[in-house]
């Protein structure tokens, strides 16, 4: 559908077509807004991009869903069924932990079923499991259920909210409060590594992480038959279904400003879209740092901004075999010898250590059509330092990817330097300058206690009006449920559609930019 002046619907523009962005463009299309979502990617998904390559299809980045109600209500909100679009499958068990001494632990929905894996390692600890699994649902209820989809802009939210926060121990990490629970090592690592799927350290995210579990066991572990890209091109679908539109290939530069208010962007070859409300789905610190670099700043200010503690990064290798492994399942952390040291070496020392834990994902276990036949897909990732290490990745990239192979091989892959047949890598550089994750943080703004709710920045910009954000560095945070909860959170803060009729707006200059307000043809 054309978008120009003929359309008189106020126009809502998103920055990014990630998870978030996508699920933001769905509600205000919804709601009666006509939407442009802008990626310079040549495709949607941002993190969630998919890779193909000799009839190989790799997801990019996330593979876990969780929460699929989050996703089925954006059918709903569009009066269609996802049931009808994207084919939806529980995996149980969600996922197995290989310890370095190769013994196995296996996460279920089922609580018997692991009961006796937590009796395999600990006869003892069974209680502690029990114990565990109540808390977890009650940190669940309070933080997730119900805060995670409350605007947190305004500080009495916050102030209402602590004495719940408060009485769940937020203050105190995921590992700690784990190990009020569990004594044996091996269980602690079990059930406190889940921080790292959305950037944090189990050793400093706080506790009301501990959610996941009760959250996992809720909801269940699903794969999108198609991979995750099935489920991003469900939404595109939804979008344009609504009349928006999708423009990739186009690299917002600048957020421009009318009136004081967002009125539009500006994009890299200087083509000027005006819009009543504008969406960010990239990170905060480039949204700040760099989309508002011209704008005057109160709270987002540059020093505010590297004050800040960014998540860890990823070292991506995705690959492809002319054979399978079938016994590789279908989520496999395949872990090393340290535990709280490797994640010092990552979060505090910032030094590419020389040992590593890995999340092996295979994604064939479950859908062969995402290889050739008789052949499977792989990707692995491993927790690295973001760029403020100082790592070289040009020079470091392949030794890396060849010490991860060589890992897998005496692991759980015997044979598979012979099996391979396709072969990419993703390092941190590539999500600084390919996703523009400043210092190529993978998850953007670490989910520490006083980086989390109101202290994030708020999904309503406190520095500009008529600016949303979504994504992982925003509230509530990272993860699949976490960046489609963000577009929750705006859906309660932008005016109805019918609150911008008649309003006229004068664009200020942006310094380097055209000064002229942008003409018909400019809307996007």
């Amino acid at each position: 559908m054309p978008h120009d002046r003929a359309d008189g619907r106020p126009h809502a523009v998103v920055i990014g077509a990630g998870v978030g962005g996508l699920a933001a463009a769905i509600r205000l299309g919804a709601r009666g807004f006509r939407t442009t979502v802008f990626d310079r990617l040549d495709g949607p998904g941002g993190r969630a991009y998919v890779h193909r390559e000799r009839g190989y299809v790799f997801d990019a980045g996330p593979t876990i869903i969780t929460a699929p109600y989050l996703f089925e209500e954006l059918w709903t909100l569009c009066g269609r069924r996802m049931a009808d679009d994207v084919d939806l499958r529980s995996i149980d068990p969600f996922y197995t932990i290989r310890f370095d001494d190769g013994s196995t632990f296996q996460a279920s929905a089922d609580l018997d079923f692991v009961r006796a894996q937590v009796a395999a390692i600990d006869p003892s600890e069974v209680d502690g499991f029990d114990r565990y699994m109540a808390t977890s649902e009650r940190i669940y209820r309070t933080a997730f259920a119900e805060l995670a989809d409350q605007p947190f802009h305004e500080l009495k939210t916050l102030i209402a909210s602590a004495p719940d926060l408060i009485r769940l121990g937020g203050f105190r990490s995921v590992h700690a409060k784990v190990s009020d629970f569990f004594r044996h090592p091996k269980l602690r690592i079990a059930f406190s590594f889940h921080p790292l799927l959305i950037g944090g350290n189990p050793f400093t995210t706080t506790s009301y992480y501990c959610l996941i579990a009760a959250l996992e066991r809720k909801h269940g572990v699903h794969y999108a038959i198609g991979g995750t890209g099935a489920l991003v091109r469900g939404m595109v679908g939804l979008i344009e279904g609504l009349g928006g539109r999708m423009r990739y290939g186009a690299d917002v530069d600048r957020i421009l400003v009318a009136d004081g208010r967002a009125a539009g962007v500006r994009l890299a070859d200087g083509e000027e879209v005006e819009a009543d409300v504008v969406v960010s789905n990239a990170d905060p610190c480039w949204t700040y740092g760099k989309l508002l670099a011209d704008h005057p700043r109160r709270r987002w200010t540059d020093a505010k901004l590297a004050r800040l503690d960014l998540s860890m990064s990823l070292f991506v290798w995705y690959f492809g075999t002319d054979r399978r492994f079938d016994d590789v399942p279908h989520h496999m952390m395949v872990l090393g010898p340290r535990y709280r040291e490797l994640l010092h070496d990552i979060f505090t020392a910032k030094v590419l250590a020389e040992d590593f834990s890995l999340y092996l994902h295979r994604p064939t276990a479950s859908d062969p059509s995402l290889a050739p036949e008789g052949c499977d897909a792989f990707y692995v990732l491993a927790p690295v330092p973001h760029l403020g290490s100082g790592t070289d990745w040009r020079e470091r990239a392949e030794p890396y990817r060849l010490a991860i192979q060589h890992r897998l091989e005496e692991t759980v892959m015997p044979g598979l330097g012979a099996a391979l047949t396709v072969s990419r890598v993703m390092t941190p550089v590539d999500f600084r300058d390919r996703l523009l994750s400043v210092e190529g943080a993978a998850f953007s703004i670490e989910p520490k206690l006083f980086q989390s709710a109101w202290f994030r920045p708020h999904n309503r910009s406190e520095d500009l009006p008529g600016l949303y954000l979504v994504g992982a560095g925003t509230h509530p945070g990272a993860g699949l449920p976490g960046v489609v909860s963000s577009a929750r959170v705006i859906d309660r803060l932008v005016p109805d559609a019918a609150s911008f009729a008649g309003r006229v707006r004068t664009l200020t200059p942006v310094p380097g930019g055209p000064t002229a307000p942008p003409s018909a043809s400019g809307r996007g």
